[in-house]
């Protein structure tokens, strides 16, 4: 992967690995997430959210950028604007199957329906579908999302801001809200799992009795890197509260499902049971066999590195001696694990400062590659505008994207692995 001489160097803290800051005159960025790629099919250009402002949640209808970082020449530029967006995962921006097709959310301000968009970046030829965007499959054809208005009954940051009187609430178990599908060719939207399906038709069963009188809402979703199979995370909760908002402060029931990609064969990855334990961040495996996450597993509070089946068996550490923290991704040779942290979390510096973190499971070890600041003003204001790094690697995995707060703004940075991995 090319990557300008022009982008400034990040030697704070002495990196282990190349880091350049790709963002050098663009301020307030960031990528979306740990578990999509930023950088573009071809490995020329980066897709990231400019925010308006960073010390503030955003209003309905305020308008975020869509800039486009050329890695060859180091341009920045704006390339379209979004109301469909909030801090932690911008508008979900997902590159399609190459360079010329980008998707992200937005907003009809007039009806405060979601529209899912997809940009040519490089002519500004544009494409509005119904429904929204969280993932795309690795082919680049089907979008799937939960319904990013409802999002914020759960937790703030990862769907999209419209009036609160337009959200719906989900009572019992809802055959009219879950997974959506998207077809990117046709333009076609469905539902393609009811929250409900999921109650009736997952193996094993879950208890419906016990959350007959609460509210369920869906989440994260993810295709696995073969786009046979998804994950589906869903959230309960019971309240007396006239709106509830960002429920995850007071105790949610949470279950991670997986199903093939048309729906079928819906199990039960991870339910309350275990989850209850304390844990957050799941992902798929390379093999899209199995799911990693941190996950406490032994009652003592301590966060690990877990895997499990797809269907719920065999879960246990993936090491023993190294704990859990932040967004990890297992690496596709099967060697490594990458991941962050949050800023309070044991492994992290205790300055505003965060480590990502390379793991070697074969030798049983690990490095600090990059130290990162992360702690930044607008944490006073909410946590949902604290930055997370959300470590991604690129198409060539040998490279990886991330966030940090330097110089008194968000931005986005890229580490060149190559000698490590």
């Amino acid at each position: 992967m090319k990557i300008s001489e022009h982008f400034p160097a990040y030697t704070e803290f002495s990196p282990l690995v190349p880091v350049k800051c790709i963002t050098p005159r663009t301020e307030s960025c960031l990528h979306r997430f740990f578990d999509t790629s930023p950088v573009s099919p071809s490995g020329r250009y980066v897709a990231l959210l400019q925010m308006p402002q960073e010390h503030r949640l955003p209003e309905p209808g305020e308008a975020a950028n869509i800039v486009l970082v050329d890695l060859h020449t180091a341009e920045e530029r704006v390339v379209s604007q979004t109301c469909g967006w909030e801090p932690q995962l911008g508008a979900n921006i997902n590159w399609g199957a190459d360079d010329h097709s980008l998707f992200y959310n937005d907003v009809n301000t007039a009806t405060w329906e979601p529209l899912c968009v997809r940009l040519n970046p490089h002519t500004g030829e544009k494409r509005l579908m119904p429904g929204s965007i969280y993932r795309i499959s690795p082919d680049g054809r089907t979008i799937i999302s939960a319904c990013p208005k409802r999002m914020r009954r759960t937790q703030l940051g990862y769907g999209i801001i419209v009036p609160d009187e337009q959200i719906p609430r989900n009572y019992g178990f809802r055959d009219d809200d879950g997974l959506y599908a998207l077809d990117t060719e046709t333009g076609e939207r469905k539902l393609l799992v009811s929250i409900k399906d999921v109650f009736d038709r997952a193996e094993p069963s879950i208890d419906k009795v016990l959350y007959k009188h609460g509210e369920c809402y869906g989440f994260h979703c993810k295709f696995n890197p073969q786009g046979d199979r998804i994950l589906f995370t869903m959230r309960w909760f019971h309240t007396e509260q006239e709106q509830p908002w960002n429920m995850i402060t007071q105790g949610l029931k949470y279950w991670v499902v997986t199903m093939k990609a048309d729906g079928s064969d819906i199990r039960v990855a991870v339910g309350p049971e275990q989850w209850d334990k304390g844990g957050h961040h799941i992902n798929w495996y390379p093999d899209g066999e199995r799911l990693s996450m941190n996950l406490c597993l032994d009652g003592d509070k301590q966060l690990y590195l877990v895997q499990v089946n797809k269907d719920g068996t065999n879960i246990g550490k993936i090491i023993d001696s190294i704990p859990g923290s932040g967004h990890p991704t297992v690496h596709p040779n099967g060697r490594h694990i990458v991941t962050d942290s949050y800023e309070h979390e044991k492994v992290a510096f205790g300055d505003g400062t965060v480590p990502l973190r390379l793991i070697d499971l074969q030798k049983g070890t690990e490095a600090t590659i990059v130290r990162i600041p992360i702690g930044n003003p607008g944490t006073k204001v909410s946590g949902v505008l604290r930055v997370d790094p959300h470590p991604a690697w690129a198409p060539d995995n040998k490279h990886l994207v991330f966030n940090g707060y330097v110089d008194g703004t968000r931005r986005v940075f890229i580490a060149d692995l190559s000698g490590l991995i």
